[in-house]
Parts: C-alpha cells; sequence; structure tokens
C-alpha cells in the first residue's frame, strides 16, 4: 500500500514551482530597486534623495501583508475611483509586494556598503578625472558589492520565507496548496510537517547559491585574483 503522503506530493511540488517563480522574480525586482534607491539616497539631488527616503521609510516602517493586501485589494478600488482598471493578478502582486518590501530593505544594504568604500578610492577617481557616474560605475559600486553580498543573501532566504503570505490571495504557492489538502484530509501533522521541510530544502539550496556568488564576488576586492 502506498504511503498517504505520497499523494500529497503532486500538488505540493506543483505549489513549489510558483514558489520558486515568486522567490526568483521578487528577488530580482528587490535587487534593481535596492540599487536604484540605494544610491539614490546618496544623490545630491534633493528630489531624488526625498523620494528614495519616503519610499525606503514607507515601505520597511509598514506591513508586507498590508502592503500585499493594498496592492491586491485597494488599489483596483483606488483605480475604479478615477476611471482606471488598476487590478493586478494575484502573482503580479505578490511579485510587487515582495520586491518593493524587499528592494527597501536591501537599499540600506547598498547605501552602507558605498559608504563603507574608502574615501581615497574616490580621491584617486577624481585625480584621473572621472565624472560622478564614471565613479561609481567603475569605482564604487565594484567595491562595495562584496560587502553587500552576505546582507542580499539573507534577504533573499527571508524572502523566500516570505512568500508564504501570497496564499492569503488564493495564489497556489506551497502553503496554499498545502491549505488544500489539509481542508480535504484533516492530515495537518504530515501536511505541514513535508511543507516545513520543503520550505527547509528550498531555503537550504537558496543559501548554497548565494554563498557560491558570495564568493565568485569576493574576487572583486582589491588584491584578489
Amino acid at each position: 500500500m502506498t504511503p498517504h503522503w505520497i499523494e500529497y506530493l503532486p500538488p505540493l511540488i506543483e505549489g513549489a514551482w510558483v514558489t520558486l517563480q515568486l522567490t526568483v522574480f521578487s528577488t530580482f525586482l528587490g535587487v534593481v530597486m535596492a540599487f536604484l534607491f540605494g544610491v539614490g539616497k546618496l544623490s545630491h539631488n534633493p528630489f531624488i534623495r526625498a523620494f528614495s527616503v519616503a519610499y525606503i521609510e514607507v515601505f520597511r516602517g509598514t506591513s508586507l501583508l498590508v502592503q500585499l493586501f493594498w496592492l491586491y485589494f485597494a488599489l483596483p478600488l483606488t483605480g475604479q475611483a478615477i476611471g482606471i482598471d488598476l487590478r493586478l493578478p494575484p502573482v503580479v502582486a505578490g511579485v510587487l509586494a515582495l520586491g518593493l518590501n524587499i528592494g527597501a530593505y536591501g537599499a540600506e544594504v547598498v547605501r552602507g556598503a558605498i559608504q563603507s568604500v574608502h574615501p581615497g578610492q574616490h580621491e584617486a577617481a577624481l585625480a584621473l578625472n572621472f565624472t560622478p557616474r564614471q565613479t561609481m560605475l567603475g569605482v564604487t559600486i565594484p567595491q562595495a558589492v562584496p560587502e553587500m553580498m552576505p546582507a542580499f543573501g539573507n534577504l533573499a532566504v527571508q524572502n523566500l520565507k516570505d512568500t508564504a503570505l501570497v496564499s492569503l490571495i488564493s495564489l497556489g504557492d506551497m502553503t496554499f496548496r498545502a491549505e488544500q489538502i489539509r481542508n480535504f484530509t484533516q492530515d495537518s501533522t504530515v501536511i505541514y510537517t513535508m511543507l516545513l521541510f520543503m520550505y527547509f530544502g528550498m531555503a537550504l539550496v537558496l543559501t548554497a547559491i548565494m554563498r557560491l556568488l558570495e564568493r565568485r564576488v569576493g574576487q572583486w576586492r582589491p588584491g584578489k585574483g
């Protein structure tokens, strides 16, 4: 007789695929937002700096769950009020909420790493007549990225775990599939134990990938080949 837990695997694996896609796309969006607003917070332009600070503080200072609900439930109602269809598919709302949230935390990581670059590097770039943009892209960012990687690795794992929240907007991730099976079978112990180990396994793989990237990027540091 086939163990009953085997029957739970196909829907959970389908959910794991959704979870994986959410993690990849939202983490990529988060990295982009982190660099844009982390650099923006250091801008000499007061409008860019103020906008960057506002984004960081709003998304760090409010609940991810509330952000997700606002994008999925409140944004369409706001659109109706002004005559624009702003309804988002669940996967888009999930990626946006997760990416914008992790991007706000990542922006502070980027800002701190950039400020940790030795001032002498900027002085050397100035002596070579580099423009501020050339200095940022050619000198500061390459030296700052290795300092960001450990924190980015932690944020990526946190983002993976946060994807469970999208089940609350009926997106068929692992948690949503597990809840469907539990409601049908009432086999809570087995289902949630399987779910726990699946998240743990995915987190281990993601951690290994991030550590590999960290070692690769660490070769960018001065004095390393």
